[in-house]
């Protein structure tokens, strides 16, 4: 390499050579930077060489400084080691010395109790106590077994506190109330105040908690809790009204018919309805949703038990006494089955429950349509006697009083026929087959009619009842006129009460199978007239002189006809009419004698009449000469005869 000075002495010369041509010049110069990088190489080459021999002596040194070096780092590894060894057992020691500390802390908190510590700061010192132990659990050190179960049993001390501080405020506004003030006043029922619903969710919500974190398995006893404060409260509240219904339900009068409304059950479920749906909101306010149902039929369990053991012994009433407490049963099925229908519209819960109680009413209400029908067969064939007067009975008009007091509770009675079935009171009903759910639409034949169930039910009932009547007078009213009466006039009565009540529109389309009762009864009345009838027909010869004159009544001429006729003719017509006048007086008697309804006396008075007058008015037309007017044999004249008619209707 050119030293500066060297260099431009060099270039000095070449700036003169280069003068001396060009090309010369050019080839120096090429031939001067050659030798410029021939003497680069040289020096790199020296350079590397002694980059080598560094590494060299580097290499060399690395080696010195690891061996020296290596055992400091190995040390340093160990002291980081024992280091952190040290720290686990600062905070093995913290852990140990915490529980006793822990302890120490919320102790006294908890021995308190939540009245007068606060329920807030209490629940706080539980939940920290709960913390710990469960974190202590997971360290699972042999030397924290005691404290462990220290803080175990700190720990169910306070939720023992904490369930009956729970009960205590439950218990505060849980007094029995009257419910009759809140029925009448129509004013809801009270429920819990709104602090005493959040201090009583806050306890809910941790012991929930607490059971959930340390994997406790079953249900909270909160919920039993809630239950056996305010069942007790639901059951007492409602006592009373379970003894009004018992009350009410004695008779005065052993014969006295039910009704409608003067039972104390309306009044019960309707303080039934009220206080269970106030409850229901009290749950859902305090529970979570899932725990909504299973708290509720808890709560009500024994309200709902009472109302079965109050609806036993109504039961039993209704069965001792069929025939006029029947309808008590028919009342309670409807109100209970609407209390079942509402409380389930608005809850979901319960309608099993109440089916279950009300089966025993619901069987008894099944059995009695087809019971009442063998009561009145039983009544009749026990009857001392039939009235030789023909006169109606006293059960014709207890029957039917029974059919019009039936269609004041025709709702409940109409879901009884369409579960049995038309006809179906004809055979016993299968108890034990019975089903314990109130009856809904589903469980009923679409296509069926209730009302007109009942209809064909109250025509049985009829028939049952005219059918078995005329079989037990049949062999007492031997005389034809006194048993026909005696039809005529128990269908009339029947007639009668249905078109005076509001069986009549039920009826309407079956009035004309009553009407053939009457008729019968009309016609049996009717065949001893035909002997009075009998004496007014006369043979006449048409081929003899003197033939009857036709035309009018008043172109007869009966002393003419009489003049015709032997002396034979004669007293035959005068025993004729001899005979008329006793059988017709006899029959006149009779009829007056009898005790017959006003529509029977105006229609077998009409039917005589028709039957009678015109065959007499011929009769007298032609042969009231035969006494000539002493009144001897010919009894009446037109005029007379059609008064007594007359008095007949």
């Amino acid at each position: 390499m050119y030293h500066p000075s060297e260099w431009s002495s060099w270039r000095q010369q070449n700036k003169m050579a280069i003068s001396l041509g060009t090309r010369q010049a050019a080839d120096e110069e090429a031939r001067a930077e050659v030798e410029v990088l021939n003497s680069r190489l040289d020096k790199t080459s020296q350079l590397t060489k002694k980059i080598q021999a560094s590494l060299s002596r580097l290499e060399s040194s690395g080696r010195s400084v690891q061996e020296a070096v290596g055992p400091l780092y190995g040390s340093t590894q160990k002291l980081q080691t024992l280091g952190a060894n040290i720290d686990g057992v600062i905070n093995a020691i913290q852990r140990i010395r915490q529980p006793s500390d822990i302890k120490s802390n919320e102790e006294d908190i908890i021995r308190k109790g939540p009245e007068k510590a606060g329920l807030a700061a209490f629940l706080s010192s539980v939940k920290r106590v709960n913390k710990a132990l469960q974190e202590m659990k997971q360290t699972n050190l042999r030397t924290n077994q005691q404290a462990v179960s220290d803080l175990s049993r700190l720990l169910k001390a306070g939720n023992t506190q904490l369930e009956g501080h729970f009960q205590h405020l439950l218990q505060e506004d849980s007094r029995p109330i009257e419910p009759l003030y809140y029925i009448t006043k129509d004013k809801a029922f009270p429920m819990l105040s709104q602090d005493k619903t959040t201090r009583l969710g806050l306890i809910n919500s941790y012991i929930g908690s607490s059971m959930r974190q340390s994997g406790t398995s079953g249900e909270s006893p909160v919920l039993q809790l809630y239950a056996s404060v305010r069942g007790p409260y639901l059951t007492a509240t409602l006592q009373n009204l379970a003894s009004a219904s018992l009350n009410t339900a004695k008779k005065k009068s052993p014969d006295a018919i039910y009704r409608q409304g003067t039972n104390g059950m309306g009044h019960y479920a309707k303080g039934m309805e009220a206080a269970f749906l106030a409850e229901y909101d009290n749950i859902c306010g305090l529970f979570s949703r899932e725990e909504w149902s299973r708290v509720f039929n808890l709560t009500c369990q024994g309200s709902i038990s009472e109302m079965a053991r109050t609806l036993r012994e109504l039961n039993i009433h209704i069965k001792n006494n069929l025939t006029t407490d029947c309808y008590l049963a028919y009342e309670i099925i409807e109100i209970i089955s609407n209390l079942s229908s509402n409380l389930d519209t608005r809850t979901g819960e319960l309608r099993p429950t109440f089916a279950a109680a009300l089966k025993p009413i619901r069987e008894t209400g099944k059995s009695s349509l087809g019971e009442l029908l063998e009561d009145t067969r039983r009544r009749i064939s026990n009857l001392p006697t039939i009235p030789g007067d023909g006169a109606a009975l006293p059960i014709t008009s207890e029957t039917m009083t029974r059919l019009q007091t039936m269609v004041d509770f025709l709702r409940p009675i109409s879901s009884i026929m369409i579960s049995i079935g038309d006809g179906g009171w004809k055979s016993a009903p299968n108890t034990n087959n019975s089903s314990d759910q109130i009856p809904t639409l589903k469980s009923f034949d679409v296509g069926a009619d209730g009302k007109q169930i009942f209809a064909h039910y109250s025509v049985d009932t009829i028939d049952t009842l005219l059918t078995s009547l005329e079989a037990r007078a049949k062999p007492v009213l031997k005389g034809k006129p006194a048993l026909g009466v005696f039809i005529a006039n128990n269908a009339t009565v029947i007639e009668r009460s249905i078109r005076n009540s509001d069986l009549q529109p039920l009826l309407q389309s079956r009035m004309g199978d009553i009407d053939k009762w009457r008729k019968t009864g009309a016609q049996l009345y009717t065949l001893a007239w035909r002997e009075p009838s009998a004496h007014l027909l006369d043979v006449q010869y048409t081929n003899r002189g003197n033939r009857p004159q036709s035309g009018s009544a008043a172109a007869i001429d009966s002393a003419a006809i009489l003049k015709g006729l032997g002396s034979k003719d004669k007293d035959s017509i005068k025993e004729k009419f001899r005979l008329f006048n006793a059988s017709f007086d006899e029959l006149v008697a009779k009829h007056k004698s009898l005790s017959m309804e006003k529509e029977v006396r105006e229609m077998l008075g009409k039917q005589v009449q028709q039957m009678i007058e015109p065959l007499y008015g011929r009769f007298w037309d032609r042969y009231h000469e035969v006494d000539k007017g002493k009144g001897k044999y010919v009894k009446y004249d037109k005029g007379s005869i059609s008064g007594v008619f007359l008095s007949l209707t």
